[in-house]
């Protein structure tokens, strides 16, 4: 079973390795000294077994695969030894190597457009790799290329062979380089970051095709990532990496259930869960990895280790060895985590919370910050350190879609952050069940605590915005929508926004329409956080340039703090922009290289006139409210690590104290360390400032976390909304089931219980939509259905109506319905709720 280990039988040894990896070490010449970006990396890989290597950005994994293959830049030094069935590849000259690529060893990249040569057809591609290593006609070739096309899921191959790469859509793409990578029955396939990019429905693709090329091939695999939930649900041993040396490595559970390495135990608990508490604070390992050309001495994870003494700080533990030595760790106190002396779930508790209230420094050392909200107080008193590692399987979780997670509470009860929590510490519990369990035994009960009000002797760069006051259902820990009535800040209704389609004539004449936004209604009330998930082309990014833009639109309305956009002047806009700000995607692009960081948080308040005696005082007041400090407005953004700058781009939104910021993938381009204290961090400010979020997110354990309700969209319309807990407990719409059964499990048992909605395809062309269901062409529940219903499905367009309670349903939405007020499917055939 795959994720499983399988040990060998009674009497019989275990196969030899296939690939087996010795003390690698892989050094870059740098501007500023040597780059040692793999120190002392060992494991070996038998047939069959996949191997997963995961570590943040910068560890060194992308670099230790393309040693094994041979692919560094001239000028690397490689030291160690790499042998493949017993031959050794390191001082190998390109021409041997050449023979083993693609032959040996197969490799899967993690960009397949610039994997494939966009002049030539995926079939030819795949004709040239097969006979450049097989004796084979082009005929014969042709006809393999077609055969693998198809058993990667490529549909209609015999056409799709004659496309070019450009005309696949992405996740066809990856399909295509993972039947370029096993077209030669490879004794080791290396796949590098495989699914990242890729929607959730198309990574779970990519796995099973993965899975369906081992059990072909019997080829062993290297898989490279940073989802531990695909580790979880994949891989028999794991190997985690940091600052370029192996820190530890065992068997998948006992790396998920009985880790030994703080860092291995602080990766588990930064990571969102869809299983885990809804709303409680992540767990996020302080600072960033130190620069592989000035490590410091020691241990190099000491910095951002809560638990480190001086000896960590003095010697470096040997490296984690990724043999058959068993369960091995690269620290001083592994012993200790191992035998429970040192708690697994106290390891992080010193450091919980990172956020508005908590400096994140160079050094990974958090210091209080100097906040300019008075009186202002965590977003959750009393709150012991969450431990979000694996628990053990509950029920629920074996259900056939694997949504409910074991605490989903009703729909009309309080949210689970707001009850006490009882889990026992991982280390009372028996050796091979969970070890660390929700929360430590001294776990207190959560109180949400309301926003405090802004401090009187500080000048607000708003001087007639008038205070509105805080959604109770939000602020207070009530279901949004359920408590007293709060105001609706953004009214979107019937919003539609169609491309005209042209051929490429000198007149360009019409033909077709691209429905990218088709008749959507969103709303978004003071204090809430509205999450827009979907696939990529479903429609998301279209439906923010359409409220960021503020015009008229093509047909539909929208209204913003009350007033209809439609009806502003150009003066009128611009009052209105104060009130809503973005954060985009890659805080990267999104901030000018050539300025200081003082002068980006400067620009939007000199663009709207504020006195320059309070844009002094205003720019330190924003670096230290997102965690910075306030002698950093001197710095460039290239001095800052990724999740310094996402703070840097957050502090910008809020230059202008808006009341409603747009969340276009704000964590999506983070690691899960530096995602977790960015997550943290917009919790803590949107309770402190009364702020609403409009969360667009394509990693549905994020918006679990951060969302007070959901609204999924597919092909240009909202095809189900609801409350996040109702929406994820009780899912209606079978599109909803299928992208909750395909996000994976940081937990292996959990993972392999678990059934999975695989969809088939991709998402079809919005110049070309389906009849009726719009989903009808994807949808598993179809072919089950009699001849009436399939007819219905494709002759009637369905509307969203309330979903099952077990109560009885209810007809269509209509005129006057608030897009808040409650679970609602456009479904013809929804499912019932769980014992409905």
């Amino acid at each position: 079973m795959i994720g499983q280990e399988q040990p060998p039988s009674p009497g019989t040894a275990a196969p030899a390795p296939v690939l087996q990896v010795t003390d690698l070490h892989v050094t870059y010449p740098g501007e500023t000294g040597p780059v040692h970006a793999v120190r002392g990396l060992s494991y070996a890989v038998r047939p069959g077994e996949v191997l997963g290597i995961v570590g943040e950005s910068g560890a060194g994994k992308s670099a230790a695969a393309q040693a094994v293959l041979g692919l560094l830049p001239d000028g690397t030094e490689v030291r160690g030894s790499v042998e493949l069935d017993g031959r050794e590849l390191l001082g190998l000259d390109d021409a041997a190597l050449s023979e083993i690529r693609g032959n040996g060893i197969g490799m899967v990249f993690q960009d397949p457009l610039s994997a494939l040569t966009p002049v030539y057809s995926v079939g030819n591609q795949l004709v040239e790799a097969l006979r450049v290593h097989q004796d084979l006609s082009r005929k014969a070739a042709r006809t393999r290329a077609v055969e693998l096309l198809d058993l990667v899921g490529i549909p209609d191959p015999h056409r799709r062979a004659d496309a070019f790469p450009h005309e696949f859509s992405g996740g066809m793409r990856q399909r295509a380089v993972i039947a370029m990578a096993i077209a030669n029955d490879p004794r080791v396939i290396v796949a590098d970051e495989p699914t990242t990019a890729l929607d959730v429905t198309i990574q779970a693709q990519i796995l099973d095709v993965l899975k369906t090329a081992r059990e072909v091939t019997g080829a062993a695999i290297v898989l490279i990532t940073h989802d531990l939930g695909v580790v979880a649900g994949f891989a028999d041993r794991v190997q985690v990496m940091y600052a370029g040396r192996p820190v530890e490595y065992g068997t998948v559970d006992e790396i998920y259930y009985r880790p030994r390495m703080p860092y291995t135990i602080g990766l588990l608990g930064a990571t969102p869960r869809l299983d885990g508490p809804a709303g409680a604070p992540l767990v996020p390992i302080h600072g960033a990895p130190p620069s592989l050309s000035a490590l410091p001495p020691g241990c190099p994870f000491a910095p951002r280790c809560p638990v480190a003494v001086d000896r960590c700080r003095e010697t470096e533990p040997a490296p984690a060895v990724g043999t058959d030595a068993g369960h091995t760790v690269a620290c001083h106190r592994g012993a200790e985590i191992a035998d429970g002396s040192l708690p697994r779930a106290g390891i992080f508790g010193a450091v919980r919370g990172e956020g508005a209230g908590e400096r994140e420094s160079d050094t990974g050392v958090p210091s209080p910050a100097r906040t300019h909200a008075a009186g202002a107080h965590p977003v959750r008193t009393g709150s012991a350190p969450t431990e979000l590692a694996p628990t053990e399987p509950t029920p629920a979780d074996s259900a056939p879609t694997g949504l409910a997670p074991a605490d989903s509470a009703p729909a009309d009860s309080a949210p689970t952050d707001s009850a006490p929590t009882s889990s026992a510490p991982a280390d009372s519990a028996p050796a091979d069940s969970a070890p660390t369990g929700s929360a430590p035994a001294d776990s207190a009960p959560t109180t949400p605590t309301p926003p405090a009000p802004a401090p009187a002797n500080r000048p607000s760069t708003r001087p007639n915005r008038t205070a509105s006051t805080p959604q109770q259902g939000v602020t207070q820990g009530w279901p949004a929508g359920t408590g007293p009535a709060a105001p609706t800040l953004l009214q979107v209704t019937a919003l539609t926004k169609h491309f005209p389609q042209t051929r490429r004539t000198l007149l360009k004449r019409p033909t077709g329409t691209v429905r990218a936004v088709d008749g959507i209604d969103l709303a978004i009330r003071e204090g809430e956080t509205l999450a827009l998930v979907g696939e990529s082309g479903c429609g998301k990014t279209t439906t923010l340039l359409e409220i960021m833009d503020l015009a008229a639109g093509q047909a539909g309305t929208v209204r913003l703090f009350g007033q209809d956009v439609r009806e502003l002047d150009r003066a009128g806009r611009k009052r209105l922009r104060r009130d809503l700000q973005i954060v985009f995607q890659g805080p990267t692009a999104a901030l000018d290289p050539r300025m200081p960081v003082g002068d980006i948080l400067a620009e939007p308040l000199r663009t709207h006139r504020v006195p320059r005696d309070r844009i002094a005082a205003r720019v330190p007041e924003l670096l230290e409210l997102v965690g910075l400090a306030a002698d950093d407005a001197g710095r460039y953004p290239r001095e800052f690590s990724g999740g310094q700058r996402q703070r840097i781009a957050i502090a910008r939104a809020l230059a202008l104290e808006p009341r409603l910021l747009v969340l276009d993938e704000p964590v999506s381009a983070l690691d899960v360390s530096v995602q977790a204290g960015v997550l943290n961090l917009l919790d803590e400010l949107k309770a402190r400032l009364r702020l609403s979020y409009l969360l667009v997110a394509h990693d549905l354990s994020v918006v679990r976390h951060s969302a007070d309700r959901v609204a999924v969209m597919y092909l240009g319309r909202i095809v189900e909304s609801g409350g996040t807990a109702e929406v994820f407990a009780a899912p209606s719409h079978p599109y909803t089931r299928a992208l909750l059964s395909a996000v994976p499990l940081p937990d292996p048992r959990k993972e392999r219980a678990r059934t999975r909605v695989l969809l088939s395809g991709d998402l079809p062309s919005p110049a070309d939509v389906p009849s009726g269901c719009r989903f009808r062409s994807r949808c598993p529940l179809y072919a089950t259905l009699g001849a009436p219903e399939q007819r219905r499905c494709r002759e009637d367009d369905p509307l969203l109506r309330p979903a099952p309670t077990g109560r009885g349903t209810h007809g269509p939405r209509t005129a006057g319905h608030h897009e808040s007020d409650g679970h609602t499917s456009a479904c013809h055939h929804p499912a019932p709720p769980p014992g409905g």
